[in-house]
């Protein structure tokens, strides 16, 4: 443990479903640390059982996450170690967390994070969909106002789309999913990672309402999108330019001051087409 008057906070990833997932290093440290943060207590206090770890343990969660953290603060710069656990998965993954990491930094006191299982990852990496860019957006706002306006930022997205839903929402979701980014955009839901019967199912967004007609969302689901292809990007921004006449888009480009023959090149390569083309339809 830290050696230094002040004490550490580790943040400590425990299993999303499966208990052999946890590492020696996270065992350890919940023995070792003053003090545990749990998310939930009650629902901690099993894997803590499991373990035998018998460290005490306080609550810290979203609904006492500023108070409670300073409470922490006062705890660690006073030299005492503390552990911070979410229900299952990392801490400060679409959780409180990230508010006492915040706070702890603007305090000066030292934070260390234990890595371990986290759903968004977990999902990413067996769901098919390109993994080298993605967007992590968790569980859609609640707001209205927020809601839709992260939907149609979504909708332009080219990274692969991480999100979170419960089972009593996922229809819904999967419905404003559809009607934003379109019932052909490809996705894979997985649904109790880790656990007995964990389940992963590739489809579109239509193909995955037509699914829960008839079957009811169970568990909880992480849904991975596929974002819009650049391809698709680019046919619907010729799309655009071409309900305007050549003039009309060669106009659009020399009230921005550019000169006639450079607002060919690029009035061309809006289009598709050669520069010769646009010069044939001007002089027509």
């Amino acid at each position: 443990m830290n050696n230094k008057t002040t004490g550490t906070l580790y943040l400590c990833a425990t299993p999303i479903g499966n208990l052999e997932d946890i590492t020696f290093r996270v065992l350890r440290t919940l023995k070792e640390v003053d003090l545990i943060a749990a998310e939930d207590t009650r629902n901690s206090i099993k894997l803590l059982n499991h373990f035998e770890i018998k460290t005490p343990m306080t609550s810290y969660h979203e609904y006492n996450k500023i108070d409670k953290a300073y409470q922490l603060v006062d705890k660690l710069r006073a030299g005492k170690n503390i552990a911070l656990i979410t229900d299952a998965g990392t801490p400060g993954i679409s959780d409180p967390g990230e508010d006492i990491v915040r706070i702890c930094y603007e305090e000066g006191i030292p934070v260390t994070s234990l890595p371990g299982p986290a759903a968004c990852i977990t999902a990413l990496t067996m769901s098919g969909q390109p993994t080298r860019r993605f967007a992590f957006e968790a569980f859609l706002p609640k707001d209205k106002k927020e809601h839709q306006a992260v939907l149609q930022e979504l909708r332009e997205e080219t990274r692969s789309i991480i999100i979170y839903e419960a089972p009593h929402h996922l229809v819904r979701t999967l419905s404003e999913l559809a009607d934003t980014l379109g019932g052909d955009r490809k996705l894979t839901i997985c649904r109790e990672l880790t656990k007995r019967h964990e389940e992963k199912m590739q489809m579109t967004l239509q193909e995955s309402l037509t699914y829960y007609e008839s079957q009811e969302p169970r568990g909880e689901y992480v849904l991975i999108i596929a974002g819009k292809s650049r391809a698709k990007i680019e046919e619907e921004k010729r799309a655009g330019w071409e309900t305007m006449s050549v003039e009309e888009h060669m106009a659009h480009y020399e009230a921005q001051g550019i000169e006639h023959k450079e607002a060919m090149k690029l009035v061309a390569r809006d289009r598709g087409v050669r520069k010769r083309d646009i010069y044939q339809q001007l002089i027509r």
